[in-house]
């Protein structure tokens, strides 16, 4: 690297599906190469700008901001915020002189990652879901690299540029061996009975709440069952005070702060199917329901619970059926061994627990390439 300095710009956010990867693949180039130095790009007013500085490193935010689907006064500013962004994007590559430039999806992605292919930088991708954005499929003609966590990704991006690693996770779900035990007596559970984690997500999933407050009877005919439900922060106030929340084999929470505990306690979790909660649910190698968010562009999570329920690696739920038949699946998985260890087997063959060092791997030699140009 002509003893210079290695630096990283990393760009991504807007959600933890892009945050979170984002920090690990840092963290991962750190353990590599320790000299390297890292400049993120965010969404000003977005988690990332918090998320950031907490795990260690600078991060500079654009005033870029989705379009708004639906009909809105927002729409009119978007144009300028775009513009803008481009603009201070370029300044950033600029004065930062990045030797690669990192992508994992979120508003900011696009500016900063067009700005460094402008400007003759090499770039990586990282695509979590298994059915690519608009953005990245533009970005993608002109990436270096592009780490995918599907199958049949060909379809959106050059077939010579792709590389399989799977998404990167948080640390601690990487290891749950032996925490099983440790889980039932942190969120004081039964050890007879069996647990069910519902994941709603921070913000929490209004339809998996909805099929929790609408199925009491379940929980009080089925008392050798008990639940875990985080109804998320946005709901709290709501949902705590619904009668199932009430009964003894019922905890609702508004928050997890301990996510590896839980998923080594649960027998069977309910879920969003989001890039980044099916990619910890695969390490985790646990049964799971998965109830596909229908409010994400191109009905993201729908085709990546798609991936997994063909591979006979989970079960799945349509979002309009979830009252009815989300917590039957979850008491046909439990009351069958045999498809319990089934669906365990199949979702862990497809976890990618070195995906945030494969990421990393890549994204040096993209550097090393271009230092020695």
């Amino acid at each position: 690297m002509n003893n210079e300095t290695l630096k990283i710009m990393i760009t991504g956010g807007g959600t933890g599906g892009h945050v979170f990867p984002a920090i690990a693949i840092a963290d991962a180039i750190k353990k590599l190469r320790p000299d390297a130095t890292f400049l993120f790009v965010g969404a000003s007013g977005k988690m990332e700008m918090e998320r950031v500085p907490k795990a260690g490193y600078d991060i500079e935010g654009l005033p870029v901001a989705g379009f708004q689907r639906s009909m809105s006064l927002k729409n009119l500013s978007f144009p300028f915020k775009l513009l803008k962004s481009l603009w201070r994007a370029r300044s950033l590559v600029r004065r930062f002189k990045p030797d690669v430039v990192v992508g994992t999806g979120g508003y900011a992605s696009g500016p900063v990652v067009s700005a460094a292919q402008r400007a003759g930088i090499p770039t990586l991708i990282q695509e979590q879901n298994s059915f690519a954005g608009v953005t990245n499929k533009l970005l993608g003609r002109r990436a270096k690299k592009i780490c995918v966590a599907y199958d049949h990704m060909e379809q959106f991006f050059p077939a010579d540029n792709i590389v399989f690693t799977g998404n990167p996770v948080r640390a601690d779900i990487l290891h749950l061996e032996g925490k099983k035990e440790e889980g039932i007596r942190y969120y004081n559970l039964d050890p007879n009975k069996k647990t069910i984690a519902i994941i709603g997500g921070s913000l929490g999933a209004r339809t998996l709440n909805n099929a929790m407050r609408d199925n009491v009877e379940f929980f009080e005919q089925n008392t050798d069952i008990q639940a875990i439900w985080q109804c998320g922060k946005f709901y709290e106030y709501e949902y705590t005070a619904m009668e199932t929340a009430k009964l003894p084999n019922v905890q609702c929470r508004a928050f997890i702060d301990r996510m590896d505990l839980l998923y080594a306690a649960a027998d069977v979790v309910v879920s969003r199917a989001g890039a980044l909660s099916i990619s910890e649910l695969c390490l985790v190698g646990k049964p799971v329901v998965l109830v596909p968010s229908p409010n994400v562009s191109e009905d993201h999570q729908t085709k990546n619970a798609l991936a997994l329920v063909e591979k006979g690696a989970a079960r799945l739920v349509r979002d309009a059926d979830a009252g009815e038949k989300m917590l039957q699946e979850v008491k046909l998985i439990l009351e069958s061994e045999a498809l319990a260890f089934s669906l365990g087997e199949s979702i862990q063959q497809m976890g990618r627990p070195n995906a945030a060092e494969a990421i990393a791997r890549e994204t040096l030699k993209l550097a090393e390439n271009k230092a020695t140009k």
